[in-house]
């Protein structure tokens, strides 16, 4: 069934529960377990596992809020869209901008980090451009394509970081004490509320699921299932793979590293095991790529249906049902941007433009009827209460820039509204 949507043409449902865990989940486990740890370790010290706590505390309450709105308005967008619909035009229009540029980060993220993986050093960055390339090229083939390719690169995933695990349990414990484990580090506070906002950047693979709630089947009980079971999955599996690079590497070699999870298996029993670490960090970033190319361009849809973006992106194929034109213009720009970005920096830019999407709808969720709610407007309190103090607590340069792109998007769509009314 085609789910017609204002504006333009509607996509087809044709994801299930499994299928949107797995677009949930490899949104989750690419970039952020392979190279955020190293930063956030940087910042909290020994209390990287606390950082990670709270991080989930905040990312589990923004999953619900997010869960709820998208049972109740399941149409492309996402918070884009239920910010528009609970809480005015504006307020939508600053999650989808926010979303669609920190996502662009997030995709450059997820490319530089697979080259970093794949290549020697000067061919990074073309590598990470062609990726870029050659994923968007199979996400505009359709997203049931796209699926089926998650699907496979997260087992080769879950293998990588299982012989992660296991390397770590046999081999020797020369880095961070049991005992220290949940500590607050050298940074204090500060500094665990500083790594919590990087590491927030691995957590935000749930909300695809509701970006793409136009094309699951059911979405009254699916977006809700795939919402929290791709986030507990995830949390568990960051949880043991943090231990697992403390223990072995500790707090000060982790912050340094650049290849953090391949080094905890070369400091193990099975050091040739690095490169098996590292076709699953490739593999990784590409699921994640994938994913985050779809939730994108469904947002850059739902935003040119309603005027917010030039409505030339609105466009979907006749054939592969696809935002085709959307997803060409965010794997250029983001083909571009790899090709003049630093990772660390764009990780927290990234960062702040999500949680100011995920500021907006805890906002859309607490101003939902009892009878479109399943959580108690408390997690949604909670959750907004923990996007501010995360997005404030990010590194200075990431506060500024990511203030100032929000900033030129309000200046963008004014400038697109006067000409619309001039046209």
């Amino acid at each position: 069934m085609t789910h017609a949507a204002a504006g333009g043409p509607g996509l087809q449902r044709r994801l299930g529960t499994g299928d949107a865990v797995v677009v949930g989940m490899s949104s989750m486990l690419g970039a952020g377990i392979f190279a955020a740890f190293a930063p956030a370790a940087a910042a909290a010290g020994a209390g990287l596992l606390v950082a990670l706590a709270v991080a989930a505390v905040v990312a589990a309450c923004n999953a619900t809020s997010s869960a709820q709105l998208a049972v109740q308005h399941p149409s492309s967008g996402g918070t884009y869209l239920f910010g528009r619909r609970q809480l005015g035009e504006w307020w939508g229009y600053v999650a989808g901008w926010g979303f669609v540029v920190g996502k662009t980060a997030s995709c450059a993220a997820m490319a530089l980090t697979a080259a970093a993986y794949a290549v020697p050093g000067p061919w990074q960055r073309p590598v990470a451009a062609l990726a870029v390339v050659a994923l968007a090229a199979l996400a505009y083939r359709g997203m049931t394509r796209t699926a089926r390719a998650a699907r496979v690169l997260l087992v080769v995933v879950l293998l990588a970081l299982a012989l992660v695990v296991a390397s770590a349990v046999a081999g020797p414990s020369a880095g961070t004490a049991p005992a220290d484990l949940l500590a607050l580090g050298d940074g204090g506070g500060r500094g665990v509320l500083q790594a919590a906002g990087l590491l927030f950047f691995a957590f935000a693979g749930y909300a695809r699921v509701t970006t793409l709630a136009e094309e699951v089947r059911a979405p009254e009980r699916t977006i809700p299932r795939a919402v929290l079971l791709s986030l507990a999955a995830v949390l568990a599996v960051y949880a043991v793979v943090g231990v697992a690079a403390l223990s072995v590497l500790g707090a000060g070699p982790l912050a340094t590293a650049t290849a953090p999870l391949e080094e905890v298996v070369a400091a193990g029993p099975w050091p040739a095991g690095g490169a098996v670490v590292r076709v699953g960090a490739v593999a990784a970033c590409c699921g994640a790529l994938l994913a985050l190319l779809a939730g994108v361009s469904r947002t850059a849809l739902a935003m040119a249906r309603q005027g917010d973006l030039p409505r030339w992106f609105a466009a979907v194929h006749p054939r592969h049902e696809v935002p085709h034109r959307a997803e060409v213009a965010v794997a250029a720009v983001v083909a571009v941007a790899v090709l003049v970005g630093d990772l660390r920096e764009v990780i927290g830019f990234s960062s702040f433009g999500v949680l100011a999407y995920y500021l907006v709808a805890n906002l859309s969720a607490l101003t939902q009827t009892r009878e479109h709610r399943f959580a108690p407007r408390a997690v949604s309190v909670l959750g907004a209460a923990g996007c501010v103090v995360l997005a404030l607590s990010l590194p200075l340069a990431s506060v500024v820039g990511g203030a100032a792109v929000l900033a030129v998007g309000v200046v963008l769509r004014l400038l697109l509204r006067r000409s619309a009314q001039t046209a």
